[in-house]
């Protein structure tokens, strides 16, 4: 694989060409579309549910982050009303979005700041690479951002010859692995310790020869390697825990002390943040530095908290760029079910405590929003260009990656009703689907109320499926069936039909008079 100042360059397509060994150390492709790439979800998470590596991996890590969660949660007697509160809060935001967003535009601005609007990713890519040449930089240092992510900045400024260095510790390891993260608080969550070990070995140029496995070694070895790269970038990038429209402060809150290294080191910080992000008021965040933290990393508080308005002369970057991105929030604005997916504050909860991420891994949504989350918030932000468009669009299938048990709901800190939309993103993809030439889903719905419709028809289809019964195993059960019942028993087991039905058993019954 090439790199560009020991940092990853641009990831290869899969069906690229590329010299021998030189293979990419990770699992997953560079997607042309962070947003979309690779298969569908079904497809997809059949292949990782073979990874038993993988299983452990975040089985381990998911039931760690929801003991800590229940423990910290526990201990607020007001934490129901924190939520509701935050709820709220971040429904007032979507009500006057327009005019918070002018406000806060107007307090950078008059802090010295300078604001930027950007439509889309391609959009925001540009703005953030012209500041960068406009300082003369070769590479940037970055501070964990979901937002750089969904645009594919790095990837951007890669092929402009800028290189992108990830500050935080998993997302150095996924940078230097050629992998894709995989969840929204842990990018590496489905990397165990010796495969770190074995990826720092390989792509970290400083790396000790004789690193081990143990974690105090590992991070001493990933901030040595980091140290440099603070006291030497120019630019830094950031995302955005909360913009307060009323002061014109960001924020920024993370576990490792590396964000602050970003914030305050280089000449100029450029901050890229979604439209929704914002709170009213500065008091507002004593509602969410609480409710963050513990629904995140199941800690009291962030062991780094950053707030910055604007530029401070002698103090900090001296130049300060705030790019408001849209790519695709506006038309999930205008949608009043799912409007409600823009309240999330990344916390990924929702993650932890799904059955089927825990199972299937973040690389199998084909987003870099994984897990519930991503399942009702990746394919409205992709509805303008394909997404929800029937089964044609590989993020037509997301919503139906989640089994609608509820605990995502349960645990979300700003209470999102996930299921509901969930639903709701289904019933369109359906509807999407209803004008195709050739809906066999839709025939078969026919053939069914053909059949239910007359009390005759729907007898005689009883007594005919009794015939199954001798198929069926010991155990009364069906484990391959041809099609189309075998998109049933590829993944779950289907229950052998009975001797006789109901009707057969209610008529042998009268004939009896009764007494059996």
């Amino acid at each position: 694989m090439s790199t560009f100042l020991g940092i990853p360059g641009v990831r290869r397509r899969s069906d690229d060409a590329a010299p021998e060994g030189s293979e990419p150390f990770g699992p997953v492709p560079h997607p042309d579309e962070p947003l979309r790439w690779g298969e569908a979800f079904p497809a997809a998470a059949r292949q990782t549910l073979q990874d038993d590596q993988l299983r452990r991996n975040l089985g381990h890590a998911t039931r760690t982050i929801r003991a800590k969660r229940a423990a910290v949660v526990s201990e607020v007697p007001d934490w129901e009303a924190l939520r509701d509160t935050g709820s709220a809060v971040k429904q007032q935001v979507l009500a006057n979005l327009p005019d918070l967003l002018a406000r806060l535009e107007k307090n950078v601005t008059a802090r010295g700041g300078v604001v930027h609007w950007a439509r889309d990713a391609a959009e925001a890519n540009r703005i953030v690479t012209e500041i960068a040449r406009a300082q003369e930089a070769d590479e940037v240092v970055k501070v964990k951002s979901m937002a750089t992510q969904e645009i594919g900045l790095n990837e951007h400024l890669a092929a402009e010859g800028i290189a992108a260095i990830e500050t935080d510790l998993a997302e150095l390891i996924v940078q230097l692995a050629d992998d894709m993260p995989s969840h929204i608080l842990v990018p590496a969550i489905h990397r165990n310790r010796a495969e770190i070990r074995d990826i720092f070995r390989r792509r970290m140029g400083d790396a000790p020869e004789d690193l081990s496995d143990v974690p105090r070694e590992l991070a001493m070895a990933a901030r040595a390697h980091l140290r440099r790269k603070f006291l030497s970038a120019k630019v830094a990038v950031s995302g955005a825990n909360f913009g307060v429209a009323e002061t014109g402060t960001l924020a920024v809150v993370e576990s490792e002390g590396n964000g602050r290294m970003c914030l305050t080191l280089p000449e100029t910080l450029v901050t890229v943040m979604g439209i929704e992000k914002l709170i009213p008021t500065y008091s507002d965040l004593e509602v969410f530095l609480q409710l963050l933290p513990r629904s995140s990393t199941g800690e009291r508080m962030n062991p780094y908290t950053s707030l910055w308005t604007g530029v401070t002369p002698g103090d900090g970057p001296q130049e300060f760029h705030l790019v408001l991105l849209d790519n695709g929030r506006t038309d999930v604005l205008a949608d009043e079910v799912g409007r409600s997916a823009l309240h999330c504050i990344r916390c990924s909860a929702c993650l932890n405590v799904c059955p089927v991420y825990e199972r299937v891994g973040g690389h199998a949504y084909g987003s870099v929003y994984p897990g519930p989350i991503g399942a009702i918030l990746t394919p409205q932000l992709t509805a303008s260009s394909g997404g929800m468009s029937g089964t044609d669009d590989v993020n037509a299938a997301l919503p139906y990656a989640s089994t609608l048990c509820g605990a995502c709901s349960d645990v979300c800190p700003v209470k999102i009703d996930i299921p509901s939309i969930l639903v709701d993103l289904r019933a369109r993809e359906v509807d999407a689907d209803r004008g195709r030439a050739v809906d066999p889903w839709r025939a078969a719905m026919k053939a069914a109320s053909w059949v239910m419709s007359d009390g005759d028809r729907f007898g005689l289809a009883g007594r005919a499926a009794t015939l199954g019964h001798v198929v069926g195993g010991r155990d009364g059960v069906l484990s391959t069936a041809p099609p189309p019942a075998s998109a049933w028993t590829r993944s779950r087991d289907l229950p052998a039909p009975p001797r006789q039905t109901f009707r057969q058993w209610m008529a042998e019954h009268e004939k009896d008079g009764g007494e059996r």
